[in-house]
């Protein structure tokens, strides 16, 4: 053989090496976990033949505690870029097969080389994680390399969109990156995040908790917040990914991606008529409303199990993508608290770093009451939500369906905020709070004087309703832009973002604001 044929030989043979990683026993053993192993991840996430790896012969440079005898190729974890839906990612997932995924200096230098690329090429960066933290041999090199990769999750974010999926467990103060990232993928049954497993916490605390008890997929999709989805299997999770992405631009210069719009613009909808209950009382599901104006009546929900008294998540309109955020009276009766208002303004800052219009579909009695609440902060929770509408300046849309009652009328894009196109439905009631409870303190004495109380608190209340608790003192002021017939909601919503296409608006120049976390 030539020396060039040697030469290339060696290549192919070092490059097979590199994609065993740990080799056929430990995939054999990932996979039944029921998990998949690094490259098959990649090879689900992103477009068929579109991978190029970066850093594939990177080996460690630790020694001692019989590291030396061991030096895999790329070390534990595999880097590069590829395309979804040909588009540029740049992309790390993590090989549990190789010293359990943990993170050395060379393998946290590799994720961070990635992420330099995916700012300074302005495309979305997605995290597969799956490993048993720090490399314990290389002590504070491998703290170190977290801390660079927390530094670069930091600096990246409103830059990039950063997605990060838990494919194994995520411990210790590993978990703070995806924590930085946008959004958050869980797998039931195979994901773990934690920042002190349950041996710690049965030594601290004496409480007994399972891996899924104390950190699953479930538990942070719906106690903790921590995930904003949750999926059945990793191969479910990996699709999820490729369908978010598709709704985002690449970063926040760019404009998200146009989908074609072959949902009629003018399309009216029929069942809007017979959404909402007769009783102003009787709850109903938002998720009927968005379903009936969005393009397709696809809704991209995140945080589903999540605060479910409001509603957020992705859909298009027109061909657009939007960001949606809806009061959901099927839960609470669609008030206020203080995980729904974090929620919210977690989305709604993503949104406007992004330029993802935000669409607001509105009915709320307000903040919701009691102790535990004013104790837990609601306050200072409730303002995240007041200051994420006023600090965006992407077009901002709002339709009230029904209450918007108090402080929370204020609070969910009123025109008072700078909401561009506030748009009302006849049956809206808008007034500083609900009419039983206005009579009650407006006409106590009347009443309780009254030969009839029942009677008269009834006259009171009809009284009020027809004077307040409609759409109609709010349009007289200008605070609602028209009110509208619901079957209209659509092509009103199409049309009003159209007009907006050139928005132009400024905050006063500063370094950053100061929202009340």
């Amino acid at each position: 053989m030539t020396d060039m044929a040697n030469r290339l030989e060696d290549l192919r043979q070092r490059q097979a090496q590199a994609e065993q990683g740990g080799g056929a026993e430990r995939a054999a053993r990932q996979h039944a976990k029921g998990k998949l192993t690094a490259r098959e991840r990649l090879d689900l996430l992103l477009d068929p033949g579109s991978f190029v790896e970066l850093d594939r012969f990177v080996t460690h440079r630790a020694s001692g505690f019989g590291l030396e005898a061991e030096r895999p190729l790329g070390d534990g974890v595999v880097t590069g870029w590829g395309r979804i839906d040909d588009r540029l990612v740049y992309v790390f997932s993590q090989d549990f097969t190789v010293f359990g995924g943990s993170l050395s200096e060379t393998h946290a230098a590799k994720i961070c080389k990635v992420m330099d690329l995916a700012v300074r090429n302005g495309a979305p960066v997605i995290g597969l994680n799956d490993s048993g933290g720090a490399r314990i041999q290389e002590g504070v090199a491998s703290l170190g390399g977290y801390a660079d990769i927390f530094l670069r999750n930091t600096l990246a974010s409103g830059v990039v969109p950063q997605l990060s999926a838990i494919l194994g467990p995520c411990a210790g103060g590993a978990v703070y990156s995806p924590a930085i990232t946008d959004f958050v993928f869980m797998v039931r049954g195979i994901s773990h995040m934690f920042v002190t497993g349950p041996n710690v916490v049965k030594t601290v605390t004496h409480e007994d908790v399972t891996l899924d008890g104390l950190g699953g997929a479930d538990v942070h999709a719906e106690t903790s917040g921590v995930a904003h989805f949750v999926h059945a299997s990793e191969v479910e999770c990996l699709q999820a990914m490729r369908t978010l992405l598709g709704f985002l631009p690449s970063n926040n210069l760019d404009d998200p991606p146009r989908a074609p719009a072959d949902d009629p613009p003018d399309r009216r909808e029929e069942s809007l008529l017979s959404v909402l209950p007769d009783a102003a009382s009787t709850p109903y599901d938002m998720h009927q409303v968005i379903g009936a104006v969005v393009d397709h009546g696809e809704f991209f929900e995140v945080m589903a199990a999540f605060a479910g008294n409001i509603l957020t998540g992705f859909a298009r309109l027109g061909g657009r993508s939007v960001g949606i955020v809806a009061n959901q009276p099927a839960v609470l009766a669609g008030v206020l608290d203080i995980d729904a208002s974090v929620k919210a303004a977690r989305f709604i800052r993503f949104c406007d770093a992004f330029n993802i219009p935000l669409v607001t579909f509105e009915d709320v009695p307000g903040f919701l009451p009691g102790v535990a609440q004013e104790h837990g902060g609601i306050i200072r929770h409730g303002a995240k939500l007041l200051y994420a509408y006023c600090e965006a300046t992407v077009p901002k849309l709002t339709v009230i369906t029904r209450k918007a009652y108090g402080g929370a009328y204020d609070v969910m894009s009123s025109k008072h905020i700078r909401g561009d196109v506030n748009l009302a439905w006849p049956t809206a009631e808008i007034a500083v709070m609900g009419p039983k409870g206005a009579v009650e303190i407006l006409y106590r004495r009347e009443i309780a004087a009254a030969d009839d109380p029942a009677a008269e608190a009834a006259r009171r209340t009809a009284e009020y309703t027809a004077a307040f608790a409609t759409p109609y003192q709010a349009a007289a002021r200008g605070y609602v832009d028209d009110v509208i017939d619901p079957r209209e909601t659509r092509p009103r919503l199409i049309g009003a973002l159209e007009s907006l296409v050139g928005k132009r608006d400024r905050n006063p120049p500063r370094k950053h604001g100061c929202i009340p976390l």
